[in-house]
């Protein structure tokens, strides 16, 4: 489309076309807004007449210059309100009006043209409709501004080195507070909160066992449960009661009265009662089976004894919560305790109460405790106990104790004590004195088997020889005391096997007073006597000896016969071990090794061992005391042929003490026999002692010796000695 033109297209006279109006005859001076009307487009009226023309009433039209044109687009809309005419016009027009136009047309004065780029003058303000202000004098006008300049921009470059240093600061003062977190207070907060999501497990760990010396068990735990009762969630303790208690062997009324409900000393109500310990896995499924409210099983741990009494008294018992109380589970507890471990790790909450795969997790291993393996023999255990109470079983009242040593070693192979007890259910004892080890706990006076020590001191320094022989009266005072002996020797000279075999008390006291109460006393303490042998019982018995200047003149012959003397019974046969060792005291002992939780083995403590008598002098002694299991002739019976054992040489010496306790003389006589066997190269010791209100310990102490050591022998499988090279012994030689 082809572009408009400027001019204004006119007709063939000079007329613009279309214009028609404009030869119209007006009536002067009619004309103002009407005349919008005829605005064209283009910006212009149809009427452009000056003032002079219409005052001289021409028709001619007057085109306004297009010099004077402005170039604003909207001008003709000011134009048509000022109607169509300049600033020029109207004032002509008023001019006219006042030479006497017959109308008068009221116009608006046309703003001044300015061309776009015209910045020399400011356009003129727009007058606001209403009753004019009078003018102010020039004086009083304010001055021209100039118009403000527009603020200048900021420096882009300003605000961002400004930016990048905020944000640089920020990011470090983020990069300090993370290391000083992850550093300084790391277990701080690493834990915060972990507790509270965190779920304990205890890790029980097994107590050690005990083994005989083949590695068999005495001792050991095995896995059960435990039942318990919360009382707040018991619905029916009687009838929750009455169904537990065939399960469980605990009397419903003892049941029900663990489940009612029970108020803690320091507030609150107990919410956990145990109602049983060490019970079968099986009866424990039985009773989750029942789903009885409040009731609860977890895991548990109970001691077995599988031998039930067998070696009891030495083993001794644990408590519900696997710590021991006596005997050797007591004395070797913190070997045998095993150190529980744990397990915590993160659960989730409500139904979620389980384990989170990939959440916290730390697990300490429990440490199961370490196994002792005893130097007891089970075989010869169960033996020995057997013919004890057997004995026992024909007095009333009575305590027997009965230890089998071997030679060299010192290894106690049996330790038996009467009474017993079940070590799997020690309550059931007549009085807890039941359940003590009488080898290391009952104090005796030995009596006559002392005799064997105040010989072998005299042989030892000389005071007697193996042949030696002396006269020997039937009594001898010492002090406000005599003393006499059982077999009467009448004066007549006697050897040294005579004396031992009729125990001659009076031949004992004169040798002892060659040998003097100091040497005497050395003896006893190198023979193991007036301190504990720390065989490895607890509680163990040291007796006690008379210091030289302490005794009395009586003390000079009770002493060298075994009265005025506290020893056990273990002290004693240690005591023999050594003359069977060749003199060579060992300390006796039951701890052979102890195994640790990963199986490594260590031997236990080393025995004590110390030389007493020359090998010369303690087989001497050794031969002597043969004697006592021999003579039978026409000069009487030794006081121990009851102990010999058919088919083997035994050596030995019989007792006749008494027993105190607490520092008080108890009724009755303590028998007793120890004797080693084969005595030509003793393998094995055994100790018998039998205390009886009535006095039948004699009558007890031997025979038992004998079934025990013809059992001992027959079990380690040791040969029978040539009977037919026993010495021949002469009790009153000419």
């Amino acid at each position: 489309m082809p572009p408009r033109s400027e001019e204004p297209r006119r007709d063939a006279t000079g007329s613009r076309r279309g214009s028609s109006r404009g030869t119209e005859h007006r009536e002067p001076g009619v004309n103002g807004i009407s005349d919008a009307r005829a605005y064209t487009p283009r910006g212009r009226t149809i009427r452009e007449g000056g003032g002079a023309a219409r005052t001289g009433g021409g028709t001619e039209q007057r085109r306004t210059p297009r010099s004077s044109r402005s170039g604003d687009p909207f001008r003709p809309a000011l134009q048509v309100l000022d109607g169509g005419r300049t600033g020029a016009t109207r004032a002509g027009r008023r001019e006219t009006a006042a030479g006497g136009r017959a109308g008068v047309v009221r116009t608006v004065s046309a703003r001044p043209v300015r061309e776009p780029f015209d910045d020399d003058e400011a356009p003129a303000p727009r007058r606001r409709p209403g009753p004019r202000r009078p003018a102010r004098p020039a004086a009083a006008r304010r001055p021209v501004r100039k118009p403000r300049r527009p603020p200048k921009l900021a420096d882009p470059r300003r605000r961002l080195r400004l930016g990048t240093l905020l944000v640089l600061a920020l990011f470090t003062t983020i990069g300090i507070r993370l290391v000083f977190l992850q550093t300084v207070s790391t277990p701080a907060y690493a834990d915060g909160g972990l507790a509270n999501r965190l779920a304990v497990v205890e890790l029980p760990a097994p107590r050690g066992a005990i083994y005989d010396r083949t590695g068999a068990p005495l001792a050991h735990s095995v896995e059960a449960r435990y039942v318990f009762a919360d009382p707040t969630e018991v619905k029916d303790p009687v009838a929750t009661a009455k169904l537990l208690s065939p399960l469980l062997g605990v009397p419903a009324s003892e049941l029900a009265e663990k489940m009612r409900p029970r108020k803690l000393p320091g507030g609150g109500w107990s919410q956990f009662e145990y109602l049983a310990r060490g019970v079968d896995i099986d009866r424990a499924k039985q009773i989750m089976a029942a789903d009885l409210a409040g009731i609860g099983v977890h895991r548990d741990e109970r001691r077995e004894v599988p031998g039930g009494d067998l070696a009891a008294n030495l083993i001794g018992f644990v408590s519900q919560d696997m710590n021991g109380l006596e005997g050797l589970e007591a004395k070797y507890d913190d070997v045998l305790e095993g150190k529980a471990g744990k397990k915590r790790y993160e659960v989730g909450q409500g139904d979620l109460a389980a384990p989170i795969p990939g959440g916290y997790s730390q697990t300490t291993p429990a440490q199961p405790g370490s196994s002792l393996e005893l130097t007891i023999d089970r075989d010869l255990q169960f033996k020995t106990q057997r013919i004890l109470s057997d004995g026992m079983a024909r007095t009333r009242g009575s305590v027997g104790a009965a230890i089998v040593i071997e030679v060299g070693t010192g290894d106690v192979l049996a330790q038996a004590s009467f009474p017993s007890y079940n070590a799997a259910d020690p309550t059931k004892v007549n009085s807890p004195a039941d359940r003590e080890d009488a080898a290391t706990s009952f104090i005796v006076d030995p009596g006559s088997i002392h005799k064997a020590i105040t010989y072998g001191a005299a042989l030892q320094e000389g005071v007697i020889a193996p042949d030696t022989v002396f006269p020997v009266a039937d009594s001898i005072q010492k002090g406000d005391t005599i003393f006499r002996d059982t077999h009467p020797a009448n004066g007549q000279t006697m050897s040294i096997p005579g004396m031992l075999a009729f125990s001659s008390n009076v031949g004992t006291i004169e040798i002892a007073d060659k040998l003097g109460p100091d040497r005497l006393i050395d003896y006893q303490k190198r023979f193991g006597l007036g301190q504990p042998t720390g065989e490895g019982m607890p509680g163990e018995a040291g007796g006690r000896l008379l210091p030289a200047d302490q005794w009395s003149d009586s003390s000079y012959g009770s002493v060298p016969i075994g009265h005025s003397v506290d020893a056990t019974p273990l002290q004693m046969a240690a005591a023999y071990a050594a003359i069977a060792n060749d003199g060579t005291y060992v300390q006796p002992h039951l701890i052979k090794q102890v195994i640790g939780p990963d199986g490594k083995k260590t031997p236990g403590a080393k025995p004590v061992t110390r030389s007493v008598l020359s090998p010369a002098n303690a087989a001497a002694l050794r031969r002597m005391l043969e004697a006592v299991t021999t003579v039978d002739g026409p000069d009487g019976r030794a006081t121990g042929l009851a102990a010999a054992v058919p088919g083997y040489r035994v050596a030995g010496k019989t007792g006749t003490g008494l027993r105190y306790d607490n520092g008080k003389l108890q009724p009755g006589e303590v028998g007793s026999f120890i004797g080693m066997a084969p005595a030509e190269k003793p393998r094995y010791v055994v100790a018998v002692f039998v205390w009886s209100p009535g006095g039948e310990g004699g009558a007890v102490a031997a025979p038992a010796f004998r079934e025990m050591m013809g059992f001992t022998l027959r079990h380690y499988r040791v040969p029978p000695s040539a009977t037919d090279k026993s010495p021949k012994f002469e009790v009153f030689p000419h």
